[in-house]
């Protein structure tokens, strides 16, 4: 599944797609709007730098920038500034990740 149609099938809101890997379902959760899902699942990848990237991500949306960079930093990834769009990120992750 492409990172487009992972963000479509979220933004539709469709039932979640059988046989997702962990990092694909917490962003298609984190782009369905379900973001104490995501926060949750995503905790089960938090000692990678692929769940350490996707939970910066998820505090830069909630607005918690500070808790951002300290995620960033665990990915071994720049800070995004607070004004990125997140969706560009989203793409970016996605396109990286799945």
């Amino acid at each position: 599944m492409s990172p487009e149609e992972l963000a479509q099938s979220a933004a539709d809101q469709q039932s979640m797609p059988e046989g997702l890997s962990p990092t694909a379902r917490v962003l298609w959760l984190a782009q369905a709007g379900e973001w104490d899902r995501a926060h949750d699942d995503c905790q089960s990848l938090a000692d990678t730098a692929a769940g350490s990237w996707i939970h910066a991500w998820l505090h830069r949306q909630q607005g918690d920038y500070g808790n951002a960079c300290y995620w960033y930093r665990n990915a071994g990834k720049p800070a995004k500034p607070e004004s990125y769009p997140l969706e560009e990120e989203w793409m970016e992750i996605a396109a990286e990740l799945i």
